[in-house]
């Protein structure tokens, strides 16, 4: 399963994920204006990868199946939060 990751320069921290059989046009208008313009950053092979840094590859990899793409959110800051350990 070959895809195209691109980064959003409208939404920092945002990724697409974009199966090789799809185009941007595939993707839904909406997604598309929340991210702007995109520019590809990568390419992988989700087959020979068990394990993303901050996304599940199987969700990642049923998201693809079921639409052709997958959208990568920035993290979420937990401002105030300090974890000793826990």
């Amino acid at each position: 399963m070959n895809c195209v990751i691109l980064r959003s320069e409208k939404k920092q921290g945002a990724y697409l994920y974009l199966s090789n059989d799809k185009s941007i046009e595939d993707v839904p208008e909406e997604l598309l204006n929340l991210l702007g313009s995109c520019i590809q950053v990568m390419e992988l092979n989700l087959d020979k990868i068990q394990k993303l840094a901050t996304e599940d590859i199987n969700v990642v990899k049923q998201n693809m199946l079921d639409q052709g793409y997958h959208l990568q959110m920035p993290p979420k800051n937990q401002t105030g939060v300090i974890n000793y350990g826990v």
